[in-house]
């Protein structure tokens, strides 16, 4: 190897952040239009903060002050602060919200996309850099306003292409556990923060695990232990309760907190029922039904962000990776009240309740859920070259075409026909525009309709028959180009 070679870069991403052709750009930008429209529809506006924000504005995930790079991406400016890479868009909105008070419109509303970046291990479906689109309420304590969000991510869902009892939005209030444990004389926060771990391991662990973990600990298959949270059996039997709710077939909103109204929830708890009820009464005035969104006390999001009510969007599709086996997606969004994240800057509690779709994980999940067929990117209509005597020709053609709001390329390489044919195929065009000497010469065009060139000669078997019928190819006059070629693309 010579010494030019060694000394070369390897071609590689980093790991964690992943390259992306047409059809994971196109499903991604059609969700986030989408999405974009339900939202400003329901009156939020939009709003685009820096991909930095300064690293004291994060605050969750920078436990080294010197050097912040746990959690985040971050580097130092040229006058020693430290700036990071957003890993949300709550974050910057806390901040703007802070830093424009003043002269905003309160509550203020608006919604956000765009990519976010976590410094974190990278693994299957797990990247460090992806997208979101969130929607914020900020300056309203009503849970009209969080029933309202709610509503909002249901119909964001129809619209980002999940039928009805494809998704659902299950909802609890961070208080219930708040009341349940302070009603239970449980006052240590590790002890409670174990205990909501626990429960937020229940889709994956079942009751009996979950019990377990309540109490003393659980030995896992592999013969690791896990600590407990060691609560009195008395706040045990609460929380099953709470579980029974959840997985209670045909309970309604209503139904649930009727069956954990009977626990020991202290005013917190007691505080949370009703704001829950609040929310269910709204979210029925707008005509949202039961089976799209849930109450489900289980659900213990972002255990040290929220202050209220917590939403998860679950994806209920049958998904399945590249080999066809069966994968679980889950969480496809979520969000909550949050009051207070705008405090950190201002020292006032300022309500605030938002929602966020991934962007690239519903994607994802609707593509592993063989939905992905709308997101074929389109190639352009291809020009084939034969002559450099008759290139003007071929610009002429490619010209009019555009002209006609049609997508077509001129074939630029140095490839005989036959490899310009397999171009076009891998380009994914609909169609490819011949001109040879003969057309040129008796003002005609040949079209070949590669997408029905693909089907038919899929059902011809015999060589020698598909070359004499020439599947999916006609030769018009020239000055139908256009039409012809439009009538193949509709």
């Amino acid at each position: 190897m010579t010494d030019e070679a060694s000394n070369r870069p390897e071609a590689r991403a980093p790991r964690g952040l992943a390259d992306r052709r047409g059809r994971d750009l196109t499903a991604e930008r059609r969700i986030v239009a989408r999405v974009s429209e339900v939202y400003e529809r329901w009156g939020f506006e939009a709003l685009e903060t820096p991909a930095f924000e300064y690293a004291d504005a994060l605050g969750k995930f920078l436990p080294d002050a010197d050097r912040p790079n746990e959690g985040v991406f971050a580097l130092q400016d040229d006058d020693d602060q430290w700036m990071a890479l957003r890993y949300d868009h709550t974050a910057p909105l806390a901040r703007f919200a802070a830093q424009n008070w003043e002269t905003l419109p309160k509550p203020f509303r608006r919604y956000a996309y765009g990519p976010v970046w976590r410094n974190e291990k990278p693994g299957p479906g797990r990247f460090r850099e992806f997208w979101q689109c969130d929607a914020d309420t900020v300056g309203s304590d009503r849970p009209e306003a969080d029933a309202e969000i709610i509503a909002m991510g249901c119909e964001g869902l129809r619209a980002a292409g999940l039928a009805a009892g494809q998704a659902v939005i299950r909802v609890s209030n961070r208080k219930l556990f708040d009341g349940l444990f302070d009603a239970g004389g449980i006052t240590d926060p590790v002890q409670r923060l174990t205990a909501l771990r626990a429960v937020d391991k229940y889709d994956r662990l079942g009751v009996e695990g979950v019990r377990l973990l309540l109490g003393e600990g659980r030995l896992d298959e592999s013969g690791d232990y896990t600590k407990g949270a060691n609560l009195p059996s008395s706040v045990v039997g609460a929380i099953e309760a709470f579980l029974a709710s959840a997985e209670t077939p045909g309970l309604s909103r209503a139904g649930v907190l009727d069956a954990v109204s009977g626990a020991a929830l202290g005013a917190a708890g007691e505080e949370a029922l009703k704001e829950l009820a609040a929310i269910d009464r709204a979210l029925t005035a707008m005509g949202v039904a039961q089976d799209d969104v849930r109450f489900d006390p289980t659900i213990v999001r972002g255990l040290e962000y929220y202050t209220g009510a917590v939403f998860e969007a679950e994806l209920l599709l049958d998904t399945k990776d590249e080999k066809g086996r069966a994968v679980r997606f889950g969480s496809i969004g979520g969000g909550g009240r949050y009051d207070d994240l705008v405090s950190r800057f201002t020292g006032q509690s300022t309500p605030a309740t938002g929602f966020s779709f991934g962007v690239s994980r519903l994607a994802s999940a609707l593509r592993a859920a063989g939905r992905g067929a709308e997101d074929e990117t389109r190639g352009p209509v291809v020009a084939i070259v034969f002559s450099e005597d008759d290139m003007q020709h071929y610009l002429d053609a490619v010209s009019e075409l555009r002209a006609a709001g049609i997508a077509a390329e001129l074939y630029l390489g140095r490839a005989g026909m036959k490899a310009q044919m397999k171009y076009a195929d891998r380009r994914g065009a609909p169609a490819a525009v011949i001109l040879g000497g003969d057309e040129i010469a008796a003002g005609q065009v040949t079209i070949k309709d590669l997408d029905a060139g693909r089907a038919r000669a899929a059902a011809i078997a015999d060589n020698d028959a598909w070359k004499a019928e020439r599947p999916g190819q006609q030769t018009v006059a020239r000055d139908q180009l256009v039409a012809v070629v439009r009538s193949i693309i509709e």
